[in-house]
């Protein structure tokens, strides 16, 4: 489920789809912005795995354990490296 297996492809494991939200986190959104970008993106890289949204949050989920994202008044911070 966060990384790729025998019945999870690699377009719908967790791990993608939060390297995936990463790369279009570029400045904070709304959850609902990060959902239409992130849909936008597989779209235009022609990544056709069906990505319900809650797959996306779990892979939100997975993101904020790992310290990778955060939430404040309403918006998805990515957090920055030093």
């Amino acid at each position: 489920m966060i990384t790729p297996t025998k019945g999870i492809t690699p377009q719908r494991a967790l791990l993608t789809v939060g390297g995936q939200i990463s790369l279009i986190l570029t400045e904070p959104m709304t959850v609902s912005q990060t959902w239409t970008a992130l849909k936008t993106w597989r779209t235009r890289h022609e990544n056709d795995a069906v990505l319900p949204f809650s797959w996306f949050v779990l892979a939100l989920d997975t993101l904020h354990a790992l310290g990778t994202v955060y939430y404040e008044d309403g918006l998805l911070h990515r957090k920055r490296v030093s």
